[in-house]
């Protein structure tokens, strides 16, 4: 498929540094909790530390990266022939952007309802924990945000299938959801950066207390984490805002919307 030349200047490094603070984060997140905190179990006083990893895994990386769908990069094998029929023999870049639309937007829902259904079993080690240690639920903010953002989450990703995939709307009324698709979409995964964020410093305060304030090991790990979490979230939303790095629409996406109508 031929490409359409776009001026991404800049993409490529920034799109890197996201992946890696973003990767990074889930790890140290793992190490955190399995180090730190006793390691994971499904019963027992260690079935809340799937919590914060896997809410980290879905609703900041999963989300992230289904967020970038549109603008990725990925690695594929070597190059071919080039016009004049000689071997390039190295590694190029190709962006998600160019391939067909439909891909992308069943590639877009496939993540986030992945990382909705783990945010779910994450959702469900803290509930569970609660109820055998005794602990109410839903009283702190953290908690209130957490589930106001899966349940947005979980509207939004509704909300995409039935505009977009299945059944899918008429194009014009496709083109007048987009942007509020795009802007909740960011929404809500700022939202879940800000949720994380402030159970980061709930577990640290109430687990460390008083050794928090001396910057142990334990203390600086965590407070990376929220560090390279707000990198991530930032480089996210910078990435897929910015109009420079937005795909250009192809022939064959006008094709799909009048398939999609005709069907």
């Amino acid at each position: 498929m031929d490409e359409v030349e776009q001026d991404t200047r800049g993409f490529k490094p920034l799109y890197i540094v996201a992946q890696v603070a973003g990767f990074v984060t889930v790890i140290l997140t793992g190490i955190w909790m399995g180090h730190y905190r006793g390691g994971f179990a499904w019963s027992g006083d260690n079935q809340f530390n799937w919590h914060p990893l896997l809410m980290v895994m879905s609703l900041i990386y999963l989300y992230g990266n289904g967020i970038l769908i549109y603008r990725s990069v990925l690695l594929p094998p070597f190059n071919q022939l080039d016009r004049n029929h000689r071997v390039q023999g190295i590694l190029m870049y190709r962006v998600f952007r160019n391939e067909r639309k439909k891909k992308l937007k069943w590639a877009h829902a496939i993540v986030m309802i992945s990382a909705f259904f783990i945010s779910v079993i994450g959702l469900k080690a803290v509930f569970d924990f609660h109820a055998t240690k005794g602990i109410p639920d839903l009283y702190s903010l953290h908690s209130w945000m957490g589930l106001i953002t899966v349940i947005m989450f979980l509207l939004q990703w509704v909300a995409g299938l039935v505009t977009f995939l299945f059944p899918g709307l008429a194009s014009h009324l496709r083109s007048s959801f987009m942007p509020a698709h795009i802007f909740f979409g960011l929404f809500i995964f700022t939202m879940a950066c800000a949720t994380a964020l402030l159970g980061i410093t709930e577990k640290a305060i109430f687990s460390l207390k008083d050794d928090y304030k001396s910057k142990g090991a334990e203390a600086t790990l965590l407070n990376w984490v929220g560090v390279l979490l707000i990198i991530f979230g930032v480089l996210v939303v910078y990435l897929a805002q910015n109009p420079r790095y937005k795909r250009l629409n192809r022939p064959e996406d006008e094709m799909l919307l009048t398939e999609t109508l005709h069907e």
